[in-house]
């Protein structure tokens, strides 16, 4: 049935991920497509969800996030970066990382204002741009390191710009930042006092070489960032939906006006649970090690097979070039992969506007040790 008014986003359909996981589970395929883990929570953190219940910690936690989760979280910032954090006017706890996305690119894009991101992108910028009338700029990740060309940037900032979006470590392509890129977006904010940033650090915590590099080291660059990250995806409870993001005092202001009327807060018993949980101890000292173990298993597991390993410096997910193996296109080859061969994969292609293909798919590792152990068996059939 037709619908009486324009879509927003026309050209958007069911995603990659839905179809990928239906048709592994259809074929009873080993799912390495979907980002999430399919192991169990630490048994300490599960102890303090019932906690929660146990305490009745069932109502509306206060809009901005409970204070307490917020204190943890400026107290963790100290430890893990130095950095000194307001929990009262520059922390919002938010119902994942991607609605800290949407609801900052909501707070600062006007109609016809232009976003810059880089393909292969997480599949929520462009979209969300979109719905509020900005306009996304596409600039491409150079393959086959998928690092940023900052001349290029340059080039394509305009007096239309407002917001510059970025990803570290980088989903899909699982690089991570150094010192010479927040350099380069330094001297861009100096240059252009008008242009904001959003840097998406969901994993933050999965890095498997040097130390983050935040947005948040630069004091220039923070003024004018909002800076999301993810308790889902460090704590390996992506189904909680819990995130948060911070921001200096005048953009959590703003902030706030929009995400109380999205969201308003989001869930008090499982605030209370993380907020024990950062208070327990180093809860994330483990989970690089974790990670790093589970990667390097899975890529020990395909040295004898026909894929290209590219280089996996953070996030649970690798890409696999299978240019020595087929010549058809990239989605094709992921659904092969899956009815044919018994695993799921994401193609690649579809975290770009254009559709660039270059036979390349990407992987996720966390997932049980057997999970990828089975997988890393049928890929080297191929």
């Amino acid at each position: 049935m037709e619908i009486g008014f324009q879509s927003k986003l026309p050209a958007v359909g069911t995603t990659i991920f839905s179809v990928m996981s239906a048709l592994s589970n259809e074929c009873s395929a080993v799912n390495l497509s979907q980002g999430f883990p399919d192991f169990e929570m630490n048994p300490v953190l599960e102890s303090f969800v019932h906690e929660a219940i146990k305490e009745n910690q069932v109502q509306y936690a206060p809009m901005p996030g409970r204070l307490d989760l917020r204190q943890a979280i400026v107290r963790k910032m100290d430890e893990d970066y130095g950095f000194s954090i307001d929990p009262n006017e520059e922390v919002t706890i938010t119902a994942g990382a991607t609605q800290a996305i949407y609801t900052a690119i909501a707070t600062l894009v006007q109609a016809g204002e232009e976003v810059i991101l880089f393909d292969p992108a997480y599949d929520c910028y462009a979209p969300t741009v979109e719905v509020h009338g900005g306009v996304p700029v596409h600039l491409e990740l150079k393959h086959p390191t998928y690092h940023i060309d900052w001349d290029e940037v340059n080039a394509a900032i305009t007096p239309k710009t407002k917001l510059i979006i970025v990803n570290n470590p980088h989903n899909p392509c699982g690089v991570v930042w150094s010192e010479r890129d927040l350099t380069a977006l330094e001297e861009i904010a100096k240059k252009y006092p008008y242009i904001y940033f959003m840097s998406d650090e969901v994993y933050e915590h999965i890095r498997f070489g040097s130390q983050h590099i935040s947005v948040l080291s630069s004091e220039i660059l923070r003024a004018r960032s909002f800076v999301t990250f993810s308790f889902g995806k460090s704590l390996h409870v992506t189904g909680w939906k819990l995130g948060y993001v911070i921001a200096p005092i005048g953009l959590t202001r703003e902030f706030r006006k929009i995400h109380q009327y999205l969201v308003f807060c989001v869930n008090n018993t499982m605030q209370y649970a993380i907020t024990k949980y950062l208070n327990s101890g180093p809860v994330w000292k483990d989970v690089a090690p974790l990670y790093k173990k589970k990667r390097d298993l899975f890529l020990d597991g395909i040295k004898q097979s026909r894929f290209k390993i590219l280089p996996c410096q953070g996030t649970y997910f690798c890409l696999l070039d299978y240019s020595d193996i087929s010549d058809v296109d990239d989605v094709a080859f992921a659904k092969e992969m899956t009815t044919e061969h018994g695993v799921a994969v994401i193609p690649v292609s579809v975290f770009y506007k254009n559709k660039k293909d270059h036979k390349v798919i990407r992987v996720c590792f966390a997932k049980q040790d057997q999970t990828l152990i089975n997988a890393a068996k049928r890929l080297c059939k191929i």
